[in-house]
This record gives structure tokens, sequence and C-alpha cells, in this order.
């Protein structure tokens, strides 16, 4: 049985203070607490990137913005899709990439707003300066 896992104010306020840097990273120490915890949740630093169109098709991605503004492009369909490759070089059925999306909606979240992304559904995001935000991963059901 998996443990609780108790998340204070205090430690994601510690993740929100590390040093912005250019990319996309997930910020520590959350991402090792929820790595070893297996906390479905994570706080991801963009850095003026244009991250790749994707689909999850055993998860969704429940977003909340938490600093600067990002954009994201959702539903419509990928463009010239591939699978996830793993470190091993299988393929990820699970995970399905692309560099665009189209015929998709656009949307700019900032600070306070939340963004639901179903299992299966396009998603992409972009930043042009600096957002983080607060990610939880939920399995489909």
């Amino acid at each position: 049985m998996q443990n609780c896992v108790y998340v204070k104010r205090e430690l994601i306020n510690e993740t929100l203070g590390s040093a912005t840097r250019q990319g996309k990273k997930l910020l520590e120490p959350l991402k090792t607490i929820s790595k070893e915890s297996k906390l479905p949740l994570n706080i991801l630093e963009d850095k003026d990137v244009i991250n790749e169109a994707e689909i999850h098709t055993h998860e969704g991605d429940l977003w909340q913005c938490l600093e600067g503004e990002v954009t994201f492009i959702f539903g419509g369909e990928l463009v010239d899709p591939w699978k996830k490759k793993n470190a091993d070089g299988t393929e990820d059925e699970r995970e399905i990439k692309a560099n665009e999306i189209r015929n998709g909606t656009e949307t700019v979240l900032r600070p306070g707003d939340w963004l639901w992304i179903p299992p299966g559904q396009p998603h992409q995001h972009v930043c042009k300066g600096v957002a983080r935000l607060a990610i939880i991963k939920i399995p489909k059901a």
C-alpha cells in the first residue's frame, strides 16, 4: 500500500525559490520527493521554450499556472506524430509526440488559472519568458 504524502507550503516556497534557467525542467526539491514517494504532483518551469506537442493515452494533466504566462494549444490533431523513445531504444506506446498541433484551441494561462487535459488529448505549451506551473498527473480511469 502506498503511503500518504503531506506537502507543506514551505516545500512549495523552497521549490519556487530556485533561480530560473533556460529551457524546460522540473524543480527541486519537489521533483525528488515526488519521484521517491510516487506523488503525482510536480512544478515545471519553462523559460523561453516551445515544447513538443504530445498525447498521453494513460493519464491526464491538470495544470495550474503559479507564475508568469504560458500559451497552451490543446485539442485538434498532431501533425506527423511519432511514439516516444525510451532510454533503451524501445517505443513507449502510451506517449505520442509531434512538433505541432493542427486545428487546436489556443489559450494563455496566467497565475491562478487551471487547465485540464484529459487522456488522449493533444496538447503543447509555449513560453516566451518564464512560467512556473503545477502539474498533477491523473491516471486514466
